[in-house]
């Protein structure tokens, strides 16, 4: 057996035990593990910024360069997502979203054990690898072992687990940030993602069999494995859930240059603005790193434009509608991420305790995830997409204008409310507009776009709010920020623009 044969084998997915692949209610199953990865990214997502202020005691370092832990890990998903929904066609979804569990789970262990700030840094970047394989397959794998009658319920159910972990994130980050430590933190994410080990083993439905082997990126042939008998239950599932044995085409090139471009040009404005906010490099590094941005980013505009899959299509970003609505989706998440991190340092900053500020801080992802599920049905139903954004964006800034104009304290509960109730109505009302203007044929490209700026808006989101409160101080800086973030809700309402539906 050779080493290509060997691997294929390695990489052949499981088929589910008989009883679970028989029951004609399987696909919910399916439906909640991958519940759990939704869950358990989007409590990390949110709970890291109520550790800032630990980490920086703990480890006697800067705002600036404590929110690398952060950092790290939204530029490693976002340079990832692509590749990794690359690789997931050829090696099988399911093989990699429960890989993505066991990375996960394994460098949030080492992630509690660390040592250092930078070792802290690598193992996010880790986690982020892991975050990316789960994130990368998780609606492929809903829309592969559900039926299409219960589609648009399926994904519901996972906007939902997803709202849950990210309202959850800063009140139990307080909780055990001033209870028990900020090690804790990663460690609560060991037991869920061993539990999604299991749960993907044997309730999530195959992707790829025995007989269709992985298309492995070595430019090598294949083994094809001898003739084999027909497992009775795989035909059984491949019929009642449509999987195919096929992957997509194995001649395919993933757009390396593309994202090495992307991954360099953000992570040079990012490191410009840490830098600026109090990063210990020389102060010429500022305007080297923005120039290196510019250039890097230049450089990528280029490539895409030639490249035979690139991962930003320059077509469907000039598409009516799309680049426009892809900033809006940026806008709406910076919206999001800076109050998470500003929130704490306001509120502890006025005497209030860790573990309160957590709780009152949730109020914001408890608003957006309850508008984004089910809030948008209090609206009037002649609504528009367009109108739902227009009026989530300037209730948005009216939530941040209060937030900026109060003072720090249990009042904050209002804006915060307000904030998130009117993120929730925008963002996916503008995902609907941007997809809507993307040809069915490129809806991978054009999730996987809006997947990018939704990481970008919340890397940004969390640099300015450091970049404001190294400028002018906690309190200043702090109010300062929100409100050029009042004026930026503003401008995303202008920004909506209708979208014109694209051909099949």
């Amino acid at each position: 057996m050779n080493a290509t044969a060997l691997a294929s084998r390695l990489l052949t997915e499981r088929p589910r035990p008989r009883g679970i692949a028989g029951w004609r209610h399987a696909h919910w199953l399916a439906v909640g593990t991958v519940c759990l990865g939704a869950f358990l990214g989007q409590l990390d997502a949110s709970v890291i910024a109520l550790v800032f202020p630990a980490l920086g005691r703990h480890f006697d370092a800067g705002f600036a360069a404590v929110e690398w832990v952060a950092l790290a890990y939204l530029l490693v998903l976002v340079a990832l997502l692509a590749p990794i929904g690359w690789l997931s066609d050829r090696v099988g979804r399911k093989t990699m979203y429960i890989g993505g569990f066991a990375v996960f789970g394994l460098s949030s262990l080492g992630a509690g054990f660390a040592g250092s700030l930078w070792v802290l840094v690598g193992c996010r970047a880790v986690q982020a690898v892991g975050a990316a394989m789960m994130q990368a397959n998780s609606v492929a794998l809903v829309a592969r072992g559900v039926p299409g009658h219960a589609m648009r319920r399926a994904l519901g159910i996972q906007a939902s687990a997803q709202g849950l972990g990210l309202a959850l994130g800063p009140s139990l980050g307080g909780l055990l940030v001033e209870h028990a430590s900020w090690r804790w933190v990663f460690w609560v994410n060991v037991p869920i993602a061993v539990f999604g080990i299991l749960a993907g083993w044997y309730l999530l439905p195959r992707t790829r069999t025995a007989d269709a082997p992985a298309h492995l990126p070595t430019g090598a042939p294949t083994a094809v494995p001898g003739p084999r008998r027909i497992d009775p239950r795989e035909t059984r599932e491949t019929r009642e859930t449509g999987e195919s044995r096929a992957p997509r085409d194995p001649a395919a090139r993933f757009d390396l240059p593309g994202m090495l471009l992307l991954t360099g040009a953000t992570t040079s404005l990012l490191l410009a603005l840490s830098t600026a906010s109090g990063l210990p490099l020389p102060g010429w590094a500022v305007a080297a790193l923005l120039l290196a941005s510019a250039v890097l980013a230049l450089a990528l505009v280029r490539q895409e434009r030639r490249a035979a899959r690139p991962i930003l299509a320059p077509g469907l970003v000039n598409t009516p509608g799309v680049r426009s609505g892809l900033v809006v989706a940026l806008i709406g998440y910076l919206l999001l991420f800076c109050p998470l991190v500003l929130g704490p340092v306001l509120l502890t900053g006025a005497g209030v305790s860790t573990a309160h500020a957590g709780l009152v801080v949730t109020l914001l992802p408890a608003a957006f995830a309850f508008a984004a599920t089910v809030g948008g049905g209090l609206l009037p139903r002649g609504w528009s997409d367009v109108t739902r954004c227009r009026a989530g964006a300037l209730l948005a800034a009216v939530g941040l204008l209060l937030f900026a104009l109060l003072p720090a304290s249990d009042v904050s509960a209002l804006p915060l409310l307000a904030t998130g109730y009117g993120l929730g109505l925008l963002l996916p009302a503008n995902n609907a507009l941007v997809m809507r203007a993307i040809p069915a044929q490129c809806s991978a490209v054009g999730g996987g776009m809006v997947n990018m700026a939704r990481s970008l808006g919340t890397a940004l989101g969390m640099a300015l709010s450091v970049l404001g409160v190294h400028l002018a101080g906690a309190e200043s800086g702090g109010r300062t920020v929100l409100f050029v973030l009042a004026a930026v809700a503003a401008a995303a309402a202008l920004l909506t623009r209708p979208a014109r539906p694209a051909g099949p």
